[in-house]
C-alpha cells in the first residue's frame, strides 16, 4: 500500500516497461486481497485457490491495459475488486450447476459486516444482493463491494468514488443494515 504513487505513475505510463515494473508491486497486493478472501472461506474443500483468482483477474486486468484510462491506484484495485467478485460468483455458478444444485459456495464476511448472526453468507445470495442494492442506491453497492471484495479502506474508497470518507462511512452503514435484512429475507 505504500507504493501508492509509484502504481499510480507506472499505470499513467501504461507501456510494456511500465506494465512490467507494475506486475510484482500489483500481483503482491493483489493475492493479499485474495487470500483474505479465502481465509474467509467456510468450505475447506474449495476448488478455487487465491494464485488462481489472483492470475485470473491479473491476466483479465492487464489484457485491458489499452482500453482504460488510468487514474490511479485505487481505480486499478476497484476494478480487480470487481472482476474478483465476478469471478468467485462465475466459479460458484459453475460449481453449483456441476453439482445439480446439491453444491453451495460459502463465504465468511469480513469484520465489517460481523452483524450477521452466523458469519457465513453463502457468495451467490451476496451477489444477489448486491445486484439488488445496486438498484436502490449504486453507490452503496459500490462500497460493499471495495471494501469486502477489494480489501479498500473507508478512506480509499472515498478516493475511487470520489465523496468525503464521511459520505462513504455513512452508505457503509446503510449498506450493511440493508444487506443484513435483505439476506436474513426480513421484510
Amino acid at each position: 500500500m505504500e507504493k501508492s504513487g509509484e502504481i499510480t505513475e507506472l499505470l499513467r505510463k501504461g507501456d510494456a516497461a511500465a506494465l512490467e515494473e507494475l506486475m510484482p508491486i500489483v500481483y503482491r497486493e493483489l493475492h493479499r486481497i485474495a487470500e483474505a478472501l479465502f481465509r474467509r472461506e467456510y468450505r475447506v474443500n474449495h476448488t478455487l485457490q487465491p494464485t488462481a483468482l489472483v492470475n485470473e483477474a491479473y491476466l483479465r486486468l492487464v489484457g485491458n491495459m489499452d482500453d482504460v484510462s488510468w487514474q490511479n491506484r485505487a481505480q486499478f484495485f476497484c476494478i480487480a475488486a470487481r472482476l474478483m467478485r465476478q469471478i468467485l460468483v462465475n466459479h460458484a455458478v459453475a460449481g453449483r450447476a456441476e453439482k445439480r444444485g446439491g453444491g453451495r459456495s460459502f463465504v465468511a464476511l469480513d469484520e465489517a459486516l460481523s452483524f450477521f448472526s452466523t458469519r457465513d453468507v453463502e457468495i451467490l445470495a451476496l451477489h444477489e444482493a448486491l445486484e439488488a442494492l445496486a438498484a436502490v442506491d449504486r453507490r452503496q453497492s459500490e462500497i460493499v463491494e471495495l471494501r469486502f471484495f477489494g480489501g479498500l479502506t473507508i478512506d480509499e474508497t472515498a478516493a475511487v468514488l470520489e465523496v468525503s470518507s464521511a459520505t462513504v462511512k455513512r452508505d457503509w452503514e446503510m449498506a450493511k443494515a440493508w444487506l443484513y435484512r435483505e439476506l436474513r429475507g426480513d421484510y
